[in-house]
């Protein structure tokens, strides 16, 4: 019943800058794949001439004009987890929403962040070693990204961020969640490399307002492997300067890519074709 009630679809995007965003481009295009009329519209607070301090009349007016959800970003995925009804565990656990189903009247937090970056990091590293690791970035994507590498098994982590009391946040929630690992804030980052099997790197730095490397190449070497987050553009300069000294890399992606197959199956109730988003991605990033 529902397959033949559901034709046409609204959803869409609350950020900061969004107008480079791909994940209006893989909803529609699934949703038209699928027989739907799938309109996704970005609600851009610089393009609205808006701030954070709008979003509780942002989603009002998406439910309004009858959105069935809404896809959060920087710089809300905290703050709207005050305006939802329901929070699914892992946004709870998080303390992070990314995706926000709106139904019979009701708001439903949801992260599909983590299990982006975990299925990712599955398909695109399988076998890596997850004795430990370096993660650079304790924010909302850092936040998503500690969970999934420990959600896969890492025994231990350890945490840097430029303010290391937001590493220790982190790494405070983790432990809790994870009480059989080993979650630190570090203070010594050479040190750290030495002693880990990989480098998760959870911040802007390498996108194209944000050129560079996050940390000094020299403290990369062939035995890492390194997992980044930034998709835009998909080779960084952290995976150039990782695959130049023979290091296992994983582009961003996959993980932009899975958190879009989980929301629209949150969002529109259809179970998404995976193999077809991710070809579709590959034609807009290549």
């Amino acid at each position: 019943m529902a397959e033949t009630l559901l034709k046409s679809l609204k959803a869409g995007l609350i950020g900061s800058g969004i107008q480079a965003s791909l994940t209006p481009a893989m909803h529609m295009e699934e949703g038209a794949a699928q027989g739907l009329d799938y309109d996704y519209e970005l609600i851009d607070l610089i393009k609205l001439n808006a701030s954070p301090a709008d979003l509780p009349r942002l989603i009002k007016d998406a439910e309004a004009r009858g959105l069935a959800g809404l896809n959060i970003t920087h710089p809300c995925k905290q703050l709207v987890i005050a305006l939802l009804d329901e929070l699914s565990p892992e946004a709870g656990a998080l303390g992070a929403v990314n995706t926000v189903v709106l139904k019979d009247n009701r708001r439903f937090g949801h992260n599909t962040d983590w299990w982006g970056f975990a299925e990712s990091f599955r398909r695109g590293l399988p076998q890596a070693d997850l004795s430990s690791a370096v993660q650079l970035g304790a924010g909302g994507a850092g936040v998503a990204t500690a969970y999934a590498i420990l959600m896969l098994g890492l025994k231990r982590l350890t945490v840097f961020d430029r303010e290391h009391e937001r590493a220790a946040d982190l790494a405070e929630t983790m432990s809790a969640l994870f009480p059989g690992a080993s979650i630190t804030a570090g203070t010594d980052l050479e040190a750290a490399m030495t002693e880990a099997a990989g480098l998760i790197h959870a911040t802007p730095t390498g996108m194209a307002k944000y050129p560079g490397t996050p940390l000094p190449p020299e403290f990369l070497e062939a035995r890492h492997w390194v997992a980044e987050i930034v998709y835009f553009p998909l080779e960084t300069e952290l995976l150039r300067q990782a695959g130049q000294r023979g290091c296992r890399t994983l582009d961003g992606g996959g993980m932009a890519v899975f958190q879009a197959v989980a929301a629209f199956r949150l969002i529109t109730g259809r179970e998404p074709n995976i193999g077809r988003m991710l070809a579709h991605f590959k034609t807009m990033t290549t």
